[in-house]
């Protein structure tokens, strides 16, 4: 089954309302069955977006929990058994099999700060609805949610049993996978929410699809943020220590390097060059940009 491009009513083309009510037909909710002593009453439920071939469920692994068995309930009220995949911790994505295709969501092609943003999920166990607002911001790493972070940031309202929905753009392609609010007290919206990032679940995706199993590139560098009385002329990753004999020191890298950019991304808060190094995945070429003294080189190697 594909997604839907045009009005089902044969009107034309999807207006903003139609192409949201197209994504919506991708989201599911997810019912986790926990062990008697694992009961969640503020969060009993969660969310999944269909994607791959339509029997691919994309889920937050946290909305799994302890749980073995899951069912799914579709938009039109329709149940289904699920079976538990693949668990990342690592990036907070799970994946999920179902025996009935489901129509899956598009990727998004592009997407920028201030574009328009519809959360779409299992709101406090009440069903799938939307919430809008704009992409606050993009390339969020560091936050403190999970080893590795590649977040796009919302205004759009997500709250307990939204985690694992689909953050989509005005056309209805997806630009993120509901995943985490940012609260110091109560877990309600406040107007800061998180979703995994399109490119970084479409790499873990084709990681599962390729051979079942999801791996991470392994950094032989210690890297932290630099600061201003260390590097007062460039912003980024400070080289702490690099293994002796690694693949990175052969490429040419040294402490006290200053990493600027991996494959042209910015490098600017803690985690943002182990996203990078995810982003890019095992096995394939990153090039960073790197000020050594007073001067900047591009040094590249492929990834363990």
């Amino acid at each position: 089954m594909t997604p839907c491009e045009s009005d089902p009513a044969g009107n034309g083309a999807l207006d903003f309302a139609g192409h949201i009510a197209c994504a919506a037909r991708s989201v599911v909710s997810i019912l986790p069955v926990w062990p008697d002593n694992a009961n969640r009453n503020e969060e009993p439920e969660g969310s999944a977006i269909v994607v791959g071939d339509g029997t691919v469920l994309a889920t937050a692994d946290h909305v799994l929990g302890p749980a073995r068995d899951v069912f799914v309930r579709t938009s039109d009220g329709v149940s289904m058994r699920a079976t538990i995949a693949l668990r990342d911790a690592a990036t907070d994505i799970a994946f999920l099999r179902i025996e009935t295709p489901l129509p899956p969501v598009r990727f998004a092609s592009s997407f920028a700060v201030a574009h328009r943003a519809c959360a779409i999920g299992n709101s406090f166990g009440l069903d799938i609805s939307v919430a809008c607002g704009i992409v606050s911001a993009v390339q969020v790493s560091g936050v403190g949610f999970n080893p590795i972070e590649d977040f796009v940031q919302t205004d759009a309202a997500v709250n307990p049993g939204m985690s694992g929905g689909a953050l989509v753009n005005e056309e209805g392609a997806l630009i993120g996978l509901l995943s985490a609010i940012f609260t110091k007290g109560s877990d309600s919206n406040i107007g800061v929410n998180f979703a995994v990032s399109a490119a970084l679940l479409q790499r873990v995706l084709d990681d599962y699809l390729d051979d079942g199993i999801v791996s991470h590139p392994k950094s032989a560098m210690v890297v932290r943020p630099t600061q201003a009385v260390t590097s007062p002329a460039f912003a980024g990753m400070l080289v702490v220590r690099v293994k002796a004999g690694s693949i990175e020191e052969k490429a040419g890298m040294r402490a006290d390097d200053v990493i600027l950019s991996a494959n042209g991304r910015r490098l600017k808060r803690a985690g943002s060059y182990r996203a990078a190094a995810a982003l890019t995945g095992s096995g394939n070429r990153l090039t960073l940009r790197v000020a050594r003294g007073g001067d900047i080189k591009d040094i590249a190697f492929h990834l363990e």
